[in-house]
């Protein structure tokens, strides 16, 4: 009996060593916390990061920016107007609940009634059910994005999300600011569970025992996520070994990183535009497109790259990156200081004026500094800026209310493709329609809203992108907005994280197929 019970005891303490040596715990220190659960509370590249980590698409990107099927395991154009999607048998949510057909009509129906993604869905007419397996997505117009726009459909539980809540309240109701189910609770089909929330201070994530891609490499089995808000404290949490894997690294940490032996940086080329929107509700002087141009010739963006960002960023003139549709060679950097104060004394405005502007301090690569420099460079034309900076969390709040004449806003096209930026950033607001959603300045141009709703039925490629060029070029004539630069990515990691592969242009590591050696 003693023996058996030695046996049976060794058997136990192997058994439990194993699961010990298997286990990989990924500890991660982002420079800010995802603002809720919900994947539809805020279009955000925090907020997508999340939901690759515990939803996942029909379709997601490649490295290369091809489609590669996820919920979705294949697909087809029936008419102008259809598209029908195959999806993937025998997925389990979180919670149990079966993956059906169902979940994409709950999850499109519930995108279109989203603040922030209602704008990025007004094609969309809706969802038929074919079969519990197929469904069919139909746009009010042609529509040449709708595969591009797939990749933003993470199916939600329609089950778990249904009936109400402990307050009385929808499970499925989307509040932006305030309690709500979806805010603390998930059943997605990711490959993490969340197990521990605190806002602000740590979630935890668990491999998903029923995830269905059992052919992924990934092997983590916990990730612990800590937003870490300080440039400096996140990069010797990384040198020290409190935490695995960082982002952002600042520009100044670079060469810090690379001498250390025990960790990598991994950079890749960002397509998200740096810019700061001129409220001309709030101010009369942003009216006159003489001082909107004299703003933006006064802003020395190719010096902010070298000296700020360290050339760890593009120079931009417009929104759209070399390689997009929309790219006009047309529309170069144009700083010239003498020609910004000939314009201010032609707008009569050569004494200047006093404005307010607010940014965040820990959502874009540098942005308080990139802020700091645009008081001093307008100074030089006069134009005395009321800097306030904030952390994310509070920015967008403010942001969305529009409480400064000047707001600083960063944006990567969720469509990949130069239309997004228009879409969201410079059509005439309309909260019905929901374009126009970030466009704090409140610039307005019948021209920009026609071409860039006639680009979204355009399926001949060429004609399509000489629209999208010809949008550029009456922004930049217009200096609609201050384009500073496009932001590359950045990430640092320990050497026995296999980061390459989970990397991409959109910012999304897919964590879920992270080996760690």
């Amino acid at each position: 009996m003693k023996k058996m019970m030695i046996v049976l005891l060794s058997v136990l303490l192997i058994a439990a060593f194993g699961s010990l040596a298997g286990a990989k715990t990924l500890k991660v220190g982002l420079d800010a916390d995802p603002v809720s659960l919900d994947p539809h509370v805020q279009l955000s590249g925090g907020m997508l990061q999340l939901s690759h980590w515990v939803f996942d698409p029909l379709v997601r990107w490649t490295q290369k920016m091809t489609f590669e099927p996820r919920l979705a395991t294949k697909w087809k154009r029936i008419d102008d107007l259809t598209m029908r999607f195959y999806l993937r048998k025998g997925v389990k949510f979180h919670s149990g609940n079966p993956f059906t057909a169902k979940d994409v009509k709950f999850t499109v129906e519930r995108l279109k009634k989203s603040v922030d993604f209602k704008g990025l869905f007004e094609p969309f007419a809706g969802v038929k059910i074919i079969d519990d397996h197929t469904v069919d997505i139909t746009t009010k117009k042609p529509y040449a994005l709708l595969l591009n726009m797939a990749t933003y459909i993470f199916p939600m539980d329609s089950k778990f999300y249904s009936g109400k809540d402990k307050n009385g309240q929808p499970k499925d109701a989307i509040v932006k600011i305030g309690p709500s189910f979806a805010l603390n609770h998930e059943s997605g089909t990711g490959p993490f569970k969340v197990t521990y929330r605190e806002q602000g201070v740590k979630t935890v994530f668990e491999r998903f025992a029923g995830y269905w891609d059992k052919k992924s490499p990934g092997n983590v089995t916990k990730m612990i996520l800590t937003p870490i808000k300080e440039d400096a404290t996140r990069v010797a949490a990384l040198l020290s070994g409190d935490v695995d894997f960082i982002s952002p690294v600042p520009p100044q940490d670079f060469m810090r990183i690379k001498r250390d032996a025990n960790v990598n940086l991994f950079t890749y080329p960002g397509g998200r535009i740096i810019t700061v929107q001129m409220n001309e509700k709030r101010r009369k002087e942003f009216r006159d497109v003489r001082v909107r141009q004299a703003i933006v010739y006064a802003i020395n963006n190719a010096g902010i790259v070298k000296t700020i960002m360290k050339g760890t960023a593009t120079v931009a003139g417009q929104q759209s990156p070399p390689g997009y549709a929309g790219h006009n060679p047309a529309c170069k950097p144009r700083y010239d200081l003498k020609k910004a104060r000939a314009l201010m004394k032609a707008a009569g405005l050569e004494k200047g004026f006093t404005c307010t502007m607010i940014a965040p301090n820990n959502r874009y690569v540098n942005d308080e500094k990139i802020a700091q420099a645009v008081v001093s460079m307008l100074a030089k034309i006069n134009i005395k800026v009321n800097l306030k900076t904030m952390p994310k969390a509070q920015y967008w709040d403010e942001f969305d209310a529009q409480v400064a004449d000047m707001q600083m806003i960063g944006w990567h096209s969720d469509t990949e493709d130069s239309g997004n930026f228009s879409e969201f950033l410079v059509m005439c607001p309309n909260k019905k329609t929901g374009y126009g959603q970030y466009n704090s300045g409140n610039y307005c141009n019948p021209e920009v809203d026609k071409l860039t709703l006639a680009a979204q039925s355009e399926t001949n490629l060429k004609k399509r992108a000489a629209m999208l060029k010809k949008i550029e070029k009456i922004l930049y004539d217009d200096a609609a907005f201050i384009p500073f630069h496009w932001q590359n990515h950045s990430y640092g990691a320990r050497k026995n994280l296999m980061v390459k592969p989970i990397i991409n242009t959109m910012n999304f590591p897919y964590f879920g197929d992270l080996v760690i050696k």
